[in-house]
């Protein structure tokens, strides 16, 4: 276990917390805010963007749970090119098969059908310097609270102990308060090709 203040604490996933994890995912999936509305199958954002990382990054995966129930995550890749070979053989086929009668019918699915049809691979520029990446969720009513912090604290630890000299981030553009809190933890903006960009070196 780690931190632990204010009936809270940060302690390693585990497969009690899969649903937790598509739960979280899909309620900070608008930009941060709740995103149920948007997709008709309620765990797309979390088969793209939280559980793969606990299936086949579990030493870089954490969460937050206050009063015994999970309220945040935050999880990490230390070798973001691997991790990505990793799920186009071991996890897209099977979310591929799961979603191929599906149509899309609310406002994000076709988007989500996408990135699990057609999944962006990182450009080497990015990881030439920064190979890990890292993403971190906490329900709306528990986020500003001081934890997101401990939260990447700790996710930074597992990356740079498995070896990651660098690490990087993407933003929603719009999300402005985002841009300050890891401005102040170190991180530089190192957007580029539209895509807004934040990264710290591990390794200094």
């Amino acid at each position: 276990m780690n931190a632990t203040a204010d009936n809270r604490l940060i302690r390693p996933a585990t497969e009690g917390d899969l649903d937790a994890l598509f739960d979280i995912c899909l309620k900070t999936a608008d930009g941060g805010t709740d995103g149920s509305a948007f997709f008709s199958d309620k765990r797309l954002p979390g088969y793209v963007w939280s559980v793969p990382y606990f299936k086949f990054e579990p030493e870089c995966a954490f969460v937050l749970v206050e009063n015994g129930r999970t309220i945040g995550y935050v999880l990490g890749a230390p070798d973001t090119a691997r991790f990505e070979e990793t799920l186009e053989q071991h996890w897209w086929p099977d979310i591929r098969r799961m979603i191929a009668d599906m149509t899309p019918k609310l406002r994000d699915d076709a988007k989500a059908f996408h990135r699990i049809n057609h999944p962006e691979r990182t450009p080497q520029w990015l990881l030439a310097d920064y190979p890990a990446h890292l993403h971190i969720n906490i329900l709306p009513g528990a986020q500003s609270s001081g934890w997101g912090r401990r939260m990447i604290d700790t996710v930074l630890d597992a990356l740079a102990k498995a070896g990651a000299p660098g690490v990087h981030l993407g933003l929603h553009p719009q999300n402005e308060r985002a841009k300050g809190f890891y401005s102040h933890l170190g991180f530089e903006d190192i957007s580029r090709d539209g895509h807004v960009l934040f990264a710290r070196r591990l390794d200094r």
